[in-house]
């Protein structure tokens, strides 16, 4: 019992040295933290600064008409009474309404062929032909879904009138052109805010990408200076590999428990997104969440031989990590070796369980899957981390290279 005891105590005592001295660490380092408090702070803050709006409503737009007739003055008033597209101007020709673009007066162009009422008139397909301003998305978006919408419309009018045409009454025509009557709701994003749609996912992601660069960054520092972070208190005799990654990640833990909840609960506060979520499953969230993106740093920053490495990651790696969570494009679309890849990462099932969580309000239950992936990566990567430790102390005591109790 007594051996026990003291084994316990030891055990303690060497992780709250370790803890301690990783905390000194980041905090002795300027340039981690800059990355964990200002970048992982100033980054939410700025990217929705710059997606304040987050729609573009009565987009400029060029119409050349070169039809002329009653159906494509009536598509156009249509359009033009969509929140989406404001008619600027009428050109007659296409080269006029593209100088108009070059010079950002308007940001979109509708061109309508000569020939448009009269196929219309015949009962063949009408072409309706769009340009759009692609220097921001949202031009595109809304000048797709401003004609579009004026389109399904236009048909379902164009057919009725055909159907009443031939004699069949109001009610039979409608009937007809609508056997199902649908009513559209987008309940988790009504504005169609790209704010709302893109933040959710970035939030999460943020957090991993400042933790594993600022680790990576101290990893990187602490080698270029012929030192190690995987050094253990000699009296341990290389037996204390858990003791060094628990103390070091409670360190991380202890800082990115504060820096996660300011992220995940008060940025959508401050700026008004939908939070459907009680608080205490996203931090439950972030607990699990966190934990997994502290091992996944500990195992690639072993990769990371110089400081300056990280800065180069940071510009190749986001994007990948960002559209890998799939909330910019389905996962059944994502071929299946980038997939594969998605799963090396816990922003993959961190983002995906925070928009289902915090923006359409599921339940803990509901996100299951993700907490299963994220609890098997965090011991996937616990183990990969301890080897990763136990091989460079190898190494280390192989070159003779570290002769101090503690890395300083």
């Amino acid at each position: 019992m007594k051996k026990t005891d003291s084994f316990l105590k030891t055990w303690f005592r060497n992780w709250y040295d370790i803890f301690v001295h990783e905390l000194r660490l980041i905090f002795s380092d300027s340039g981690v933290m800059i990355i964990f408090f200002i970048g992982g702070l100033l980054y939410p803050v700025l990217y929705n600064l710059i997606y304040m709006n987050g729609t573009v409503d009565e987009m400029p737009v060029a119409v050349v008409d070169l039809s002329g007739g009653s159906c494509s003055r009536r598509y156009l008033q249509k359009v033009d009474a969509t929140r989406e597209c404001e008619i600027l101007t009428h050109c007659y020709s296409l080269e006029e309404a593209q100088r108009l673009m070059q010079q950002r007066v308007v940001h979109g162009v509708i061109l309508i062929p000569a020939d448009f009422d009269e196929r219309l008139v015949r009962g063949e397909q009408g072409v309706i032909s769009t340009y759009a301003d692609m220097s921001s998305f949202l031009y595109y978006k809304c000048l797709t879904m401003g004609t579009s919408l004026t389109m399904l419309d236009e048909i379902h009018q164009i057919q009725t009138e055909r159907y009443a045409a031939a004699g069949e009454d109001g009610q039979v025509a409608c009937q007809l052109t609508q056997p199902v009557l649908y009513d559209e709701n987008i309940p988790f994003n009504k504005p169609f805010s790209y704010t709302i749609f893109f933040i959710s996912a970035a939030l999460m992601l943020v957090i991993q990408q400042t933790m594993f660069y600022g680790s990576s960054l101290l990893a990187g520092t602490l080698r270029e200076q012929n030192r190690s972070f995987a050094s253990m208190p000699r009296n341990l005799q290389g037996l204390g590999i858990g003791r060094v990654i628990l103390g070091r990640g409670a360190a991380y833990m202890a800082v990115y428990l504060c820096i996660s909840t300011l992220i995940a609960l008060f940025i959508p506060w401050l700026f008004k997104f939908p939070q459907h979520a009680w608080w205490g499953d996203i931090m439950i969230l972030l607990v699990f969440y966190i934990m997994d993106c502290i091992f996944f740093s500990f195992t690639w920053s072993t990769l990371i031989w110089k400081r300056e490495t990280v800065f180069v990651l940071f510009l190749s790696v986001s994007p990948i990590c960002m559209f890998l969570t799939g909330f910019s494009w389905p996962n059944t679309a994502i071929p299946e070796v980038w997939q594969w890849v998605g799963y090396l990462f816990p922003s993959t099932f961190g983002c995906r369980a925070f928009i289902n969580l915090n923006t359409a309000g599921c339940s803990l239950a509901d996100v299951a899957p993700e907490f299963r992936a994220m609890i098997i990566q965090t011991i996937v990567y616990y183990v990969l981390a301890y080897m990763a430790v136990f091989a460079e102390n190898r190494y280390l005591a192989r070159h003779s290279s570290t002769n101090s109790t503690y890395p300083q």
